[in-house]
């Protein structure tokens, strides 16, 4: 296949079929740079040389009744992690300053648990009303199922995104989880758009899915029409049903990430959670299809030090993006 004269057809207006997009996820290491010089014809045109920061804080940690199979905060999981309830808004605010000084556009709200409280959606809301009034932050919260109220509850406060993941097939979810739904997952997408809030929606890859169910994770994204996808790599933390798996190379983490470009062409491409440990050394290339990342720390895992991807963003020409949404602007 000529995958840079694929990607024009992209750009005229061409929606990739899911044949084409089970090829890119089959293209043969010899042409990997050609895969994603093309992803990356698509991804310049609408984001030139741009790179988003998101910063995430864990505003619950564990004490979770789920039992998804990859978190190490689920009720499952034998991991050592710390749990605590909601945190003050005190600290939800200075977390806010934390994402400023690593030079993140969006400061993501994340809690642990099935969903939230009404006492805690009224908490986050009364920190994000703070930190859009001081901040040119963009806010995303991932706060679990919640409810319609609440999603207008947020949004009133300043809420740009919510982001619930599919995190993998409808076919396989009930391998990764069996205490909520794919379905359940799917309606709360939907109901954050409803509500006024734009939908961040993705999946965690490397959890036994085959390139099919790959291909059908990123068609479902498309029919939700998820304003921002993080593309998510297994890293099988310790004292998890997951632990030791490792499906996927770097190699086939670019192709993932090229495939999604292509099958979401204007939309946010992020490199999320597990980037360090599963693209290791080819994480700048990543770059070459999604536009934005996440920088820092994770959940419960470490990610790399700001600094280097701050450097990682320069040695690629590219720059960073500023955030141009003010303190007092609509979403």
């Amino acid at each position: 296949m000529d995958w840079l004269r694929l990607a024009e057809r992209v750009l005229a207006g061409h929606e990739v079929t899911r044949e084409e997009a089970l090829a890119i996820l089959r293209s043969p290491d010899e042409r990997l740079l050609e895969v994603m010089h093309a992803a990356y014809r698509i991804r310049h045109h609408y984001y030139g040389n741009q790179v988003k920061l998101n910063m995430i804080i864990n505003a619950k940690s564990g004490l979770c009744p789920e039992d998804c199979a990859y978190c190490a905060q689920s009720r499952i999981s034998e991991a050592p992690i710390a749990k605590y309830p909601l945190v003050s808004r005190e600290t939800l605010i200075a977390g806010a300053r934390e994402a400023e000084r690593r030079k993140a556009g969006t400061y993501c709200i994340v809690m642990s648990g099935r969903r939230p409280s009404d006492r805690e959606v009224e908490e986050v809301a009364q920190a994000v009303a703070e930190i859009r009034r001081t901040t040119q932050l963009k806010i995303c919260c991932c706060l679990g199922l919640i409810t319609p109220k609440q999603a207008e509850r947020l949004a009133a406060a300043g809420v740009h995104r919510y982001n619930h993941n599919l995190n993998t097939s409808r076919g396989r979810y009930a391998e990764i989880c069996t205490t909520h739904t794919y379905e359940q997952r799917a309606a709360t997408v939907a109901l954050s758009r409803a509500a006024g809030m734009s939908p961040c929606s993705g999946a965690i890859f490397g959890m036994g899915e085959t390139d099919e169910e790959r291909v059908e994770i990123a068609f479902a994204l498309k029919e939700l029409d998820a304003d921002s996808i993080p593309c998510n790599f297994l890293n099988p933390i310790d004292g998890t049903p997951l632990a030791g798996r490792r499906d996927l190379s770097p190699r086939d983490c670019l192709r993932i990430l090229a495939m999604m470009r292509f099958v979401h062409p204007a939309k946010e491409i992020r490199i999320a959670g597990g980037r360090e440990v599963n693209l290791r050394s080819l994480q700048p290339l990543g770059l070459y299809a999604a536009n934005s990342v996440f920088v820092g720390d994770y959940l419960t895992t470490a990610g790399q030090p700001p600094e280097e991807d701050w450097r990682m963003i320069e040695d690629l020409g590219f720059e960073i993006e500023t955030c141009a949404l003010g303190p007092h602007s609509s979403h």
